[in-house]
């Protein structure tokens, strides 16, 4: 996607950001240009707090001057803006491309509205051809994956379960966890499909975001249009 587009997208997110709100900072490309749109308002005169998702938001909001807080502080946000992976018609999600999934939930979970920032070709018909991330232990972990298959292949799902490499190392997310990825095609009930996974013991959270957003902005080549639920 080209980085007009999410521009496009960050730069509509901006007006639903108001003086005093707390917001929730996601992670990922189309969030970095929110950033950079964000600390400008600041050095304009607006007020807020942000707090992050991942250790990569905390520091190009650092370097932003963007001014930071914890959810325990201030117990509630007002707004999260976040990027997805994919997005459907129903506005499921599919997060955790960039390996912030279980602290993006939380920060997304405890949030009064999430607004969701892409570009169109975020958008599917279906959830699934983007790999669905699974954050996990580190315990074990094998053990756990082969569960997860086993859990899928009892309700009709089948393909494969990959660990997440960085490289030739094992990826290891902020929260010091493995990821697996999961490709098995298009997912029929994501919100059954999301509980079924979280109820195994080792895995943290997985990357179906579901009931967490009523509005996507979609910057495309036509410009920006909002999509609500």
């Amino acid at each position: 996607m080209s980085k007009e587009m999410k521009i496009i997208a960050a730069k509509e997110a901006i007006t639903y950001v108001k003086d005093g709100m707390t917001l929730g900072l996601g992670t990922g490309s189309t969030v970095d240009e929110f950033l950079i749109l964000l600390s400008k308002e600041i050095q304009n005169g607006l007020n807020i707090c942000g707090v992050v998702t991942s250790e990569k938001t905390k520091n190009l909001s650092n370097k932003l001057s963007i001014p930071l807080t914890t959810l325990e502080n201030v117990k509630k946000l007002d707004l999260t803006i976040d990027g997805a992976d994919e997005i459907d018609a129903d506005l499921s999600l599919i997060k955790g491309g960039g390996g912030a999934l279980l602290r993006e939930k939380i920060i997304a979970f405890n949030s009064s509205e999430v607004l969701i920032i892409a570009d169109e070709s975020k958008l599917v018909d279906k959830l699934g051809i983007f790999k669905l991330p699974i954050e996990v232990s580190p315990y074990e972990h094998e053990v756990t994956s082969f569960k997860i298959m086993d859990k899928l292949n009892e309700v009709g799902y089948n393909g494969s379960i990959s660990l997440r490499k960085d490289d030739q190392n094992i990826f290891i997310t902020d929260g010091g966890n493995y990821i697996y990825d999961l490709s098995i095609g298009l997912i029929n009930e994501p919100d059954n499909l999301e509980q079924l996974l979280n109820l195994i013991p080792g895995v943290f959270e997985n990357g179906l975001f579901i009931n967490l957003t009523k509005k996507v902005i979609i910057g495309s080549e036509n410009g920006v249009r909002v999509i609500t639920k």
